[in-house]
């Protein structure tokens, strides 16, 4: 006969994994805004960089494709702050995006 499972063990060794990915995930977050240089933004500004670019994802998919080629560049060259490009006057990124 096979020995039960103890569900309530595997449960909570569940929700801990899962505790520890969300704190890992909210460190990898902290480390790329350091890494972009967004930490010398306020945080109000920063929440509204991030809440303008949720706007214009569901309103223009074509912005999420720029985007996303470049933050694969920018982890291409190593995630470094020196190596960005466009960071001007023009926060929302290229013309049109």
């Amino acid at each position: 006969m096979r020995k039960p499972r103890d569900i309530d063990a595997e449960l909570k060794a569940l929700q801990e994994k899962t505790k520890q990915l969300r704190a890992q995930r909210t460190a990898q977050l902290g480390e790329l805004v350091e890494a972009t240089g967004a930490d010398t933004l306020s945080l109000e500004t920063l929440a509204g960089v991030l809440l303008a670019a949720l706007e214009q994802a569901n309103g223009r998919p074509e912005a999420m494709t720029r985007w996303t080629e470049k933050g694969q560049a920018f982890f291409r060259n190593g995630g470094k702050k020196g190596e960005r490009k466009g960071t001007g006057n023009n926060p929302g990124g290229p013309p049109g995006a």
